[in-house]
């Protein structure tokens, strides 16, 4: 059925209120552990709480995904050269959980005692140097200007979507006052999960991002041909954070990570995205 026909049911259904706070909120509880020799240290990763879920492998490191049932934690830890070289917390999709969990606030547990040997992280460890970013190679050499500003970073995304749906339909039911059965319509919350890809650029201090059709609730900002801005924004050597408004109560967060080109947006009640991206005029790796 059309989501323009049950707008105000759906619209009611996406603007649920936000739920504070993110993955990056919550310590992980295995800061500790960044220089660990990597076969030595995953039973003490397992002895804190964490189950190993998934495991990618980059141009120059191994990234595994682990979970954290009570803490309700994703994190990514990145093996280079034999050693944790990063812990880095993550979104629940990324750990193949629900987009809407959010670390548990009332978590009070500490991390096991420490083993007297073994994965200790060598005292003498550096950090090896993250890549150096490049700037994208755009088809004519000339990058997009948006509003007088040069696109640092062009991405388009392919993935699947989720949002809220209605599903109607007709059915028989009992009517205990009439002692009877009776016919009529239905009308049922749902989650729909559909093809999508959407397009990020972004610059100093800022960007945006188009959204396609199926990513726009009945009651929106607006936004600008498409594009909504991005806000919050925040670029690291292998993270990138930012945050866009719908509506007044319904204001997503994206992280991009830059080293498997992956993309997760969540916001209120079941909205949401997860895909990877391309970068535009890039030929090699990811960005």
């Amino acid at each position: 059925m059309s989501i323009n026909r049950v707008a105000p049911l759906l619209a009611a259904t996406l603007l649920l209120p936000a739920v504070p706070g993110t993955a990056a909120a919550q310590t992980t509880g295995l800061e500790d552990m960044v220089g660990a020799r990597a076969g030595q240290a995953e039973m003490e990763v397992r002895r804190r709480g964490y189950v190993d879920i998934r495991t990618e492998k980059g141009d120059d490191r191994g990234y595994t995904y682990w979970w954290n049932a009570d803490r309700r934690q994703c994190v990514t830890i990145a093996t280079m050269d034999g050693r944790y070289s990063s812990i880095q917390p993550t979104l629940p999709p990324d750990c193949r959980k629900p987009a809407n969990l959010r670390p548990n606030p009332n978590y009070t547990g500490q991390p096991a005692t420490r083993p007297p040997a073994g994965y200790e992280p060598d005292r003498g460890y550096a950090r090896p140097p993250e890549r150096q970013q490049t700037a994208p190679s755009y088809v004519g050499g000339v990058p997009p200007v948006v509003d007088g500003r040069d696109v640092d970073l062009g991405l388009v995304c392919f993935g699947d979507g989720t949002k809220a749906g209605i599903a109607s339909g007709t059915t028989w039911t009992w009517n205990r006052d009439k002692n009877r059965y009776d016919y009529g319509r239905y009308n049922e919350t749902t989650t729909e999960v559909f093809d999508a890809s959407l397009m990020v650029q972004t610059w100093e201090g800022g960007g945006r991002i188009r959204l396609p059709r199926s990513l726009i609730p009945p009651l929106n900002s607006r936004g600008h041909d498409g594009w909504w801005d991005l806000y919050d924004v925040v670029e690291g050597p292998d993270i990138i954070r930012a945050s866009y408004r719908l509506n007044g109560l319904n204001k997503p967060k994206l992280v991009i990570d830059r080293r498997t080109g992956r993309i997760t947006v969540e916001g209120a009640g079941t909205y949401g995205f997860r895909g990877t991206c391309d970068m535009i005029g890039h030929e090699a790796r990811r960005f």
